[in-house]
């Protein structure tokens, strides 16, 4: 009889949750049939189900390919860099901003720093091919102001990968140093107070109590991005590489989609990422152990 209240009492919240359910099965898991394509030579005529099984030959074709190793380097050199970036960028701008006694223009700050975070790559490419061009871009005028002569940040393979960190960095410290001021309020003030009257300095304080008291937030974050070290961001790669970057900006995602997309290769494709699947889910099995041991932080 309980059970039958309980029931009839959540009924609402389970109708209300099938729509969600419905489009998660149908674009999350529905399209997960298509992981058969990694053991086959995909014929497109024939589909799935008609196209002949290679068994592993997808996979054989794969670590024959001259260029798989630098693009596995590259993926996780840039992937990285921006999940090192992306902590302590954000940690010190959150820092900062929170030694600001003016709230007005903590929340002006705010603002303006966390816009690029809603902004697609698809226009932020644009807008960086332009300010970033060797001839007519703002930043290479600004350098030839000071005597640098001009750099091809999207052509210089050198320059590329970092330019890709600065840009990413540049996109979402805005986020990142909202959830830490957002740590930094479960702060007891009292022990800023107390530090205060035992003569502690600034640099202090943020050494003994703020960084100590936002660590756990650093840790947990710092090891759920292990998770993703193989995503080095496709839209933003996609939208700014070329030919002439290929040996360092070019990453796994890109790469399956030059065979997948632009070679019609599409066995081989599924290959690539079936294999970055499984890595990445193995690496976000060992983030979530080290964040519930460091961390404290459990989903279940």
């Amino acid at each position: 009889m309980l059970l039958r209240k309980k029931l009839s009492r959540e009924i609402p919240l389970f109708v209300m949750l099938t729509p969600a359910v419905v489009l998660v099965l149908v674009y999350a898991y529905a399209p997960m049939v298509g992981i058969v394509m990694a053991f086959q030579r995909v014929l497109p005529g024939k589909g799935i189900f008609g196209s002949p099984w290679v068994g592993l030959d997808n996979f054989a074709f794969i670590l024959r390919m001259p260029n798989i190793l630098q693009v596995l380097w590259n993926t996780i050199r840039i992937a990285g860099l921006k999940a090192a970036a992306g902590v302590v960028v954000p940690v010190t701008v959150a820092l900062m901003l929170n030694n600001v006694t003016s709230q007005a223009f903590k929340r002006t700050v705010q603002t303006i720093i966390y816009l690029p975070h809603f902004l697609s790559w698809v226009i932020l490419a644009g807008i960086f091919i332009d300010i970033l061009s060797p001839s007519e871009g703002v930043v290479n005028h600004i350098l030839g102001l000071v005597g640098i002569p001009p750099i091809f940040f999207l052509g210089n393979d050198k320059v590329f990968p970092w330019t890709m960190v600065v840009t990413d960095v540049w996109k979402s410290f805005g986020f990142g140093a909202i959830v830490y001021l957002a740590a930094l309020t479960d702060i007891d003030p009292t022990l800023y107070e107390a530090a205060v009257m035992d003569g502690a300095s600034r640099r202090q304080q943020t050494r003994h109590i703020t960084l100590p008291g936002i660590s756990g937030t650093i840790i947990m974050l710092s090891t759920l991005s292990l998770g993703n070290i193989l995503n080095a961001g496709f839209d933003q790669i996609f939208n700014l590489y070329s030919p002439l970057v290929y040996r360092t900006g070019d990453i796994i995602d890109t790469l399956v989609y030059r065979i997948g997309i632009a070679n019609y290769q599409y066995g081989v494709a599924t290959a690539v990422g079936l294999f970055k699947s499984v890595v990445s889910l193995l690496l976000i099995g060992i983030a979530y152990k080290l964040a519930a041991k460091w961390a404290d932080y459990r989903i279940f």
